[in-house]
């Protein structure tokens, strides 16, 4: 079973930073997280110069996968922080490798990392940084889903906080601060008064597909997501609704929900980003529009509320807001989330680990749409979990994971 947290574990003693500046460290600093993170730093630090919120932003990192060009012109705009490329680059990167980001956390010892490096590329960053103490604001989903027992046990060791990005789980999480024994922060225990908690799916590119028509489907189709703008892998997890079971699996790490405490609701409009259902029958819902800096600039002002610079939300304009159940036969990826999180140990590193082989083998034209989650299912049929208990066991995993999909594929999966 998956190692559950005390509701009164005591925490370290948190690091004392100076309240009128934050030092950041961006990963994944020129996609599309870290390009909106930027720019919420700039709006809050002109705030800040405007006497109109107390805390200045300076960013001390900037991290990327390849995209040197993107990362040159990010450091021209902030050319005092150390910069870092997972790939061969020139002399203008201060690290470069496989290691850079995690090894730019640990030489600019930032007190805010934005851990948004897509897949599990970003797990070894976020480890680093909370190791170190230091809040991480997490987009990168995957590292709770490969790692999420490891991950959540070394914040709680250090007394570092996670604060979520993914609209979702900030969502939960600002729903959750109703109840009297509400923690302050993630990683936490959801109250008892807590009855269920359900996040929402927009339903992806191919919520009205018929399903024999799933089965033709090119890459370009999928990528065209109706209400969000985000990068190639999440857009294709969001039509496969892959990406809505690792956000449970997320949600069951960052809140410590057991699966029959967390569902899922089909909703168009991706207005109601998460409901949370309390023992009286109460259900606190968080809305807001599509606009990811919103989340962002709620994980970086905690617990402030500062202007944003996003349109406020005209529920007259929307008229109506739409539910439904999603639909499993067709997008049988979601059903993994629950198998997952009742496995525990090595399985979501095997999950992540097979989507993300499954998710690049699509965009290449190896296999056809519908293979994505029957690959995952396959692999996990294939799998008998163990403890996840360092971060080589969980890379272990991932590596045999993929693996597992490319033999599938050469078999004729």
């Amino acid at each position: 079973m998956p190692t559950t947290r005390p509701e009164t574990s005591p925490a370290p003693p948190r690091r004392t930073h100076d309240p009128a500046l934050r030092r950041v460290a961006l990963l994944g600093s020129t996609g599309s997280i870290g390009t909106q993170t930027l720019d919420v730093i700039n709006h809050l630090n002109t705030l800040h110069e405007r006497g109109d919120h107390p805390t200045r932003y300076d960013v001390v990192a900037l991290a990327t996968g390849s995209n040197t060009d993107a990362l040159r012109a990010q450091s021209a705009a902030f050319p005092d922080a150390v910069t870092a490329i997972a790939t061969d680059s020139d002399a203008h990167v201060a690290l470069t490798g496989p290691d850079a980001a995690a090894s730019v956390v640990r030489e600019t010892a930032p007190d805010l990392v934005v851990s948004a490096i897509v897949g599990i590329a970003g797990l070894p960053a976020t480890l680093a940084a909370l190791e170190s103490g230091a809040d991480v604001a997490l987009a990168n989903k995957e590292s709770l889903v490969a790692a999420g027992d490891l991950v959540t046990r070394t914040a709680s060791r250090t007394g570092a906080r996670l604060l979520p990005i993914d609209s979702e789980h900030a969502a939960i999480w600002q729903a959750m601060q109703s109840s009297d024994r509400s923690p302050v922060c993630p990683p936490c225990r959801a109250p008892d008064e807590v009855r269920r908690v359900t996040l929402t799916a927009s339903g992806g590119a191919f919520r009205d597909t018929p399903a024999d028509e799933l089965a033709h489907v090119t890459p370009e189709q999928a990528l065209a997501h109706p209400t969000w703008d985000m990068g190639a892998k999440i857009t294709i997890d969001c039509a496969t609704l892959i990406n809505k079971a690792l956000e449970l699996i997320e949600a069951r790490w960052l809140f410590d929900l057991a699966s029959d405490r967390l569902g899922v609701v089909v909703h168009r409009e991706s207005v109601v980003h998460s409901l949370v259902e309390y023992r009286d029958g109460n259900v606190l819902a968080q809305l807001g529009t599509n606009d990811m800096r919103i989340a962002i600039q709620h994980a970086l002002t905690f617990p402030r509320r500062v202007e944003t610079r996003t349109d406020p939300l005209n529920l007259a304009t929307l008229g109506s807001l739409s539910f439904e159940e999603p639909d499993i036969d067709r997008f049988p990826g979601l059903a993994l989330a629950w198998r997952v999180i009742d496995a525990g140990g090595t399985s979501g590193a095997v999950l992540n680990g097979a989507n993300e082989a499954a998710v690049a083998a699509f965009l290449d034209g190896s296999i056809p749409f519908p293979h994505i989650a029957d690959l995952c299912a396959r692999v996990l049929d294939e799998h008998t979990p163990r403890r996840l208990d360092s971060l080589a066991c969980a890379l272990e995993a991932d590596t045999a994971a993929r693996a597992a999909v490319q033999r599938l594929i050469a078999g004729g999966a």
